[in-house]
């Protein structure tokens, strides 16, 4: 019988956290990114993230984006300097071919920094991939 249960695998979709510039605060911040590299758009993306570490958790963060479009990416959320000193999970839900996808992606703690950012392509910034 579990044979016969088909488990998607999640591919060519990333969450990244980039390091850009706020015009609003006038300041370099950490924001997380859903990124969409396939031929077709994923859709009903749900992504959970949360922060923790052995003493510490912070509020589970929920955001819904209805569409990401095939080669493209969109803005999930404002990653706060404190919070990246704990581990960064980002649980990623969506759907696909008439299929539901899900993967689960983390940062962690001490990797996201200046010093690890590569160029981010589709985005066109520099920034980090989660594992």
């Amino acid at each position: 019988m579990k044979k016969d249960i088909e488990i998607p695998i999640a591919k060519d979709v990333y969450i990244a956290l980039v390091y850009e510039w706020n015009e609003e605060f006038l300041s370099k911040d950490w924001n997380a990114y859903i990124i969409n590299n396939r031929k077709s758009p994923i859709e009903m993306a749900l992504i959970v993230s949360k922060g923790y570490d052995d003493q510490i958790k912070t509020s589970t963060m929920r955001h819904a984006i209805g569409v990401v479009a095939a080669k493209s990416f969109e803005k999930v959320e404002m990653v706060q300097e404190e919070v990246l000193r704990l581990n960064n999970e980002f649980f990623v839900t969506y759907y696909a071919d008439n299929k539901l996808y899900e993967k689960r992606f983390l940062f962690e703690k001490g990797t996201v920094n200046e010093q690890y950012l590569i160029h981010i392509p589709l985005i066109e910034k520099d920034g980090i991939f989660a594992k």
